[in-house]
């Protein structure tokens, strides 16, 4: 068998309101450790140090996954499975939005409740994966999905799993059910009975490019960023000081890779909503050297690895039911909001609802009040996502 349960952590030591955490490796040749950052801003944090073994950086061959109370006696026949976005945790995403403080769930106060419990009050048996880098390779990330998923049907005896995927996290749960896998990985085992997308990059998003200059103001640390994400730039002046950080490039530079999951979700949207007026915002899309900015542009960052054709050119499965959420509030507090066309602060409406290689999609909705960060929590979209589970 290539799953090991390497450890279990009950009500003594879990927080948040889930019932156990268990850590499982996947012994399968192919999987590696991945890069992180080395200023530490995308390590492992605050209780999933502890579940991870006490190991900030792990090797992306192990995962968590979490039980919510009423797992094992739900009465809700199909079980659930939360998949995670982009530098975001299981706790923070799907239980405690308010767990990384102020700010960290989209709005100025933030609930100490989210999705979990709201499914899990309903009779929903509800799991959500934590995965070992939180910027990771959504095809290795795929596969834990496809592992998390076994563990659940060999602990409840069913055949079928229903998957929530955030943002980045439907890359990994829509790569899983199209077989869009590394060499070594396995295909889909027919093991998924719906798919909810929930402010899911479906048709790409291209962000980073578009707003480059106000988002690598979070991130370059001579700035004074510490946010743990891509910067479209290889060199940026800050206060006068031009500096290279290839660390933290969209695109693997000197050796660094350290954002695959990022480049994996990108598509340009230039031809339809235009560019933006950042400054150097020709060069930072199209790549060059602007005035205090260089980088190699975001169609350079695409042939490097996006997912965003295979995954459409693949397709979902006719017999996999897929439902698409997107926002419809583009006020996410802190930082440069996507305001070219219709988004939720960082998606375009029209890329979450993106149905191309969907063959059968249940439903559509759009969460006016929601931004990026509040889907998760927001009780609209609560209610919408029970809805299409039941």
């Amino acid at each position: 068998m290539y799953l090991t349960q390497e450890a279990s952590y009950g009500t003594d030591v879990v927080t948040n309101g889930w019932e156990r955490v268990e850590r499982y490796r996947d012994t399968t040749s192919g999987f590696h450790a991945e890069g992180f950052p080395a200023d530490g801003r995308g390590d492992q944090d605050g209780k999933r140090v502890t579940y991870f073994g006490g190991i900030s950086r792990p090797s992306s061959d192990g995962f968590l996954l979490y039980s919510a109370p009423g797992w094992d006696s739900g009465s809700r026949p199909t079980p659930v499975l939360l998949v995670h976005g982009a530098n975001d945790t299981a706790d923070r995403a799907w239980a405690n939005p308010g767990e990384a403080g102020g700010y960290g769930c989209g709005a100025a106060t933030c609930p100490s409740m989210g999705l979990m419990q709201y499914l899990a009050t309903r009779g929903y048996r509800v799991f959500a994966v934590g995965f070992a880098h939180k910027q990771g390779d959504n095809l290795m990330q795929a596969q834990i999905v496809g592992d998390a998923i076994s563990v659940i049907k060999a602990k409840l005896g069913v055949s079928t799993v229903d998957l929530v995927g955030w943002s980045k996290g439907e890359m990994s749960a829509r790569a899983y059910v199209s077989s869009v896998k590394p060499s070594w990985g396995r295909s889909y085992a027919g093991d998924v009975r719906k798919l909810v997308t929930v402010g899911g990059p479906n048709g790409g998003y291209d962000y980073p490019y578009a707003h480059g200059w106000a988002h690598d103001f979070s991130i370059w640390p001579e700035c004074g960023g510490r946010v743990n994400a891509p910067s479209p730039h290889s060199h940026m002046t800050c206060y006068g000081q031009y500096t290279a950080h290839p660390e933290f490039s969209m695109t693997p530079s000197g050796g660094y890779d350290n954002y695959p999951g990022q480049r994996q979700m990108l598509s340009r949207w230039d031809g339809v909503y235009g560019v933006g007026g950042a400054q150097d915002w020709y060069t930072t899309y199209y790549g060059g050297q602007g005035f205090y900015t260089a980088g190699s542009g975001i169609q350079a960052a695409i042939d490097a690895g996006s997912l965003i054709k295979p995954l459409h050119d693949a397709g979902v499965p006719a017999s996999v039911t897929t439902y698409l959420l997107a926002g419809g509030s583009p006020d996410v507090l802190g930082i440069f909001n996507e305001n070219r066309g219709p988004s939720d602060g960082v998606v375009f409406v029209a890329s979450a609802l993106d149905t191309t290689g969907i063959p059968t999609v249940g439903g559509q909705a759009t969460i006016t009040g929601a931004n990026h960060l509040e889907l998760g929590w927001n009780s609209a979209a609560d209610t919408q996502i029970a809805a299409w589970l039941s």
